[in-house]
C-alpha cells in the first residue's frame, strides 16, 4: 500500500507493510511505515522525517504504523538540560581511558567482526543471529552523508562501535555494539554518555534515542536520561517522572 505526504515543499510516497509480529510486546501485531526505497534522500528531509517520528535503518527511514497502537514514542535528550548523576560521572570515569576515533560509516574487517562477536553471543535469539557480512553492511556500513562510525579502543583494541547520525538538530544514536566480555564498563551508558558530550562540542541541542516503548523491558533504560521528551501528538513534550 502506498501514500504521499507533503512535508514543506517535498512531496514523498510512503509505503506500508502488512502486519508482523511486535518486536517489542508481546502477543501484539505491528505494521511499519517507510520512505520510498528509491528515493535518494538528504539530510534536510531526513530532519523533517525525524521530527515526524521517523526512524533510520540501513538506507531506509521509517516509523511504527501500528493497528490501535501507538506504544513506540520517539524520544530524544535536551543537551543543554541534561541531569548528570553520580552513576553516570562513575561510567564517564572509569571509561576516560578509552581512546575515540570518528570514522565513516563503511566496511571495515574489524568491525564487522567485533559485531559478528556481539551478535552471536549476546542476540542469539535475535532476528539478526546468525551475524552475516551482508545484513552488517545493509544495517550499520551504510556510507551517507551524516552517518558515523564512534570507534573506542582500550589501547590499540577496538572493543566498541557506536553508529550515530549527525542532523541539523542534534546526533541520533542507531546503534551500539561491543567486546561480549565489557560489561563491567557499561559500554550501553558510555555510548549514550560520549554521544552527548559530542552534541555539547558540535552545539547540536538534541541526542535521538529511537523510540520509548512503555511495558518494554529492554527500553526502559532510555527513562533513566533525564531530562527525556517524547513526541506525543505531533508535539516534544518532556516525560515527568517521579524519583
Amino acid at each position: 500500500m502506498s501514500n504521499s505526504e507533503s512535508l514543506r515543499t517535498t512531496t514523498i510516497k510512503l509505503f506500508r507493510t502488512g502486519d508482523h509480529d511486535c518486536s517489542y510486546l508481546p502477543d501484539r501485531q505491528s505494521r511499519t511505515l517507510f520512505l520510498d526505497p528509491e528515493l535518494n534522500y538528504d539530510t534536510r528531509l531526513y530532519e523533517e522525517l525525524t521530527q515526524s517520528g521517523f526512524r533510520r535503518s540501513g538506507r531506509h527511514l521509517y516509523r511504527p504504523d501500528c493497528r490501535g497502537c501507538q506504544s513506540c514514542i520517539s524520544a530524544r535528550i535536551p543537551v543543554n538540560d541534561f541531569k548528570m548523576t553520580r552513576r553516570f560521572r562513575r561510567v564517564l570515569k572509569k571509561t576516560d581511558h578509552l581512546r575515540l576515533e570518528i570514522a565513516p560509516a563503511t566496511f571495515r574487517d574489524e568491525d564487522y567482526a567485533l559485531f559478528e562477536r556481539y551478535i552471536n553471543e549476546r542476540h542469539s535469539d535475535g532476528d539478526m543471529y546468525p551475524a552475516s557480512k551482508i545484513s552488517y553492511q545493509d544495517f550499520l556500513a551504510t556510507e551517507t552523508p551524516f552517518s558515523w562510525h564512534l570507534r573506542y579502543f582500550d589501547q590499540d583494541r577496538l572493543i566498541a562501535v557506536a553508529v550515530t547520525d549527525q542532523l541539523h538538530s542534534g546526533l541520533s544514536a542507531i546503534y551500539t555494539f561491543f567486546e561480549p566480555d565489557i560489561d563491567y564498563l557499561s559500554p550501553g551508558v558510555f555510548s549514550i554518555l560520549r554521544q552527548l558530550e559530542l552534541c555539547e562540542q558540535r552545539n547540536l541541542p538534541y541526542l535521538y534515542l529511537g523510540y520509548w516503548v512503555p511495558g518494554c523491558q529492554k527500553m526502559q533504560y532510555k527513562t533513566d536520561y533525564r531530562p527525556i521528551e517524547l513526541l506525543v501528538d505531533g508535539r516534544w513534550q518532556r516525560l515527568v517522572t517521579r524519583d
